[in-house]
């Protein structure tokens, strides 16, 4: 019998993209987002589109408890060999595809009902309004490998399926009808009521405002079946197969 025996294994990471070196301002608005949705321990890839010290950077997520196991390639890679830090291949850029059609609702926020005197009320008549601006996409193909769909301001509905390799990105609810194979991200930018709905799911991760769920993961219940993801209070993804 041999003494080594190698075998295959898929791992859960993170991946964390960097526009900044201010390694204040990067401790500042990932600490809230690393204790809300990932557990300690969690492993991470690093990217960056500026140059950083790469071993200070390590020591700081490292104090977030969180891991990091490797670099893209680009910027950091020559910091990381020099000190034989892991340097992983980048991936594919995605294309992202533009929606067969659009709807956008924009409504004004009625003002809060204040007493107030005569001149601050006059003031109060000269600011406008909020406005909330909703978009919710249509996609009518299906969504193919190396393709990526993306609604920042609202919900996508795609009357086909997306493909393994393709990638939807909603800050709302995600709907494929269809089969969904690919990466289904909903509630991008921390909307935690964001929902995903699925006629059959396949999908390689599915998301909810930073809670994530890779394919082996998925509860097996669920797979290939008409399914309602959403969180609950204790803000855990929760699979839900829809009965027709």
């Amino acid at each position: 019998m041999a003494d080594i025996r190698i075998k295959g294994r898929m791992v859960n990471a993170i991946r964390i993209s960097l526009d900044t070196n201010d390694h204040d301002a990067i401790r500042q608005q990932l600490a809230p987002m690393l204790q809300k949705a990932f557990p300690p321990g969690t492993l991470v890839v690093i990217e960056s589109s500026v140059e950083q010290e790469l071993i200070a950077l390590i020591q700081l997520l490292i104090s977030l408890e969180v891991q990091p196991m490797a670099v893209t390639e680009g910027l950091l890679a020559d910091q990381a060999r020099a000190i034989q830090f892991p340097v992983i291949p980048a991936d594919r850029p995605m294309q992202q595809v533009k929606p067969t059609k659009e709807q956008v609702v924009e409504s004004k926020l009625a003002p809060a009902k204040e007493q107030a005197a005569p001149a601050a009320e006059k003031v109060a008549e000269d600011i406008p309004a909020p406005v909330i601006r909703h978009v919710t996409s249509y996609h009518d193909e299906i969504l193919r490998t190396g393709q990526c769909l993306v609604q920042n301001h609202g919900d996508i509905i795609l009357n086909a399926g997306i493909n393994s390799g393709s990638e939807v990105i909603a800050s709302g609810n995600i709907h494929i009808y269809g089969s969904a194979r690919g990466r289904v991200i909903a509630g991008v930018g921390g909307n935690g009521a964001a929902r995903i709905f699925c006629h059959s799911l396949e999908a390689e991760l599915v998301s909810i405002a930073g809670t994530y769920c890779v394919a082996d993961d998925i509860p097996q219940h669920v797979l290939k079946k008409a399914v309602h993801i959403y969180l609950n209070d204790q803000q855990e993804l929760v699979f839900e197969v829809l009965e027709f």
